[in-house]
């Protein structure tokens, strides 16, 4: 069951990734995401951006290295923790977008984040 959840973890994550490529890139795709002030984002949020892509990644490595689909690096001793810290900081963004100012954020983002956050919890249940 953590395998599955990992993977569709890392396929949400992957999704994600793309978005905020997009983003970054100047899309006109604003509205859903960074508080849904701008439609195309400013220079400094489309770095955030950039930045949530790399971010996505270490999330999806250490949902991947929890489910032993991933070798574990430096060791496996960090594993856990980093992904319990995973799932709270999940949690956190599901009441963040809950109370976004934008409602396409509101209303995508949300159930998204909570879906991402089911499936940490899961992983790191395991």
């Amino acid at each position: 069951m953590a395998g599955t959840a990992a993977i569709i973890f890392t396929v949400l994550m992957a999704g994600l990734a793309v978005f905020q490529l997009a983003l970054a890139l100047g899309a006109p795709l604003g509205h859903f995401a960074w508080g849904g002030q701008h439609k195309v984002l400013p220079r400094g949020l489309r770095i955030g951006s950039l930045l949530s892509i790399v971010l996505y990644g270490l999330f999806s490595a250490i949902v991947m290295m929890r489910s032993a689909l991933l070798a574990p690096w430096p060791d496996a001793g960090w594993i856990g923790p980093a992904t319990w810290a995973l799932v709270a900081y999940l949690a956190l963004g599901i009441v963040m977008n809950a109370i976004s100012r934008s409602l396409p954020e509101r209303l995508t983002m949300t159930p998204l984040v909570a879906v991402l956050c089911a499936l940490a919890l899961i992983v790191a249940l395991s």
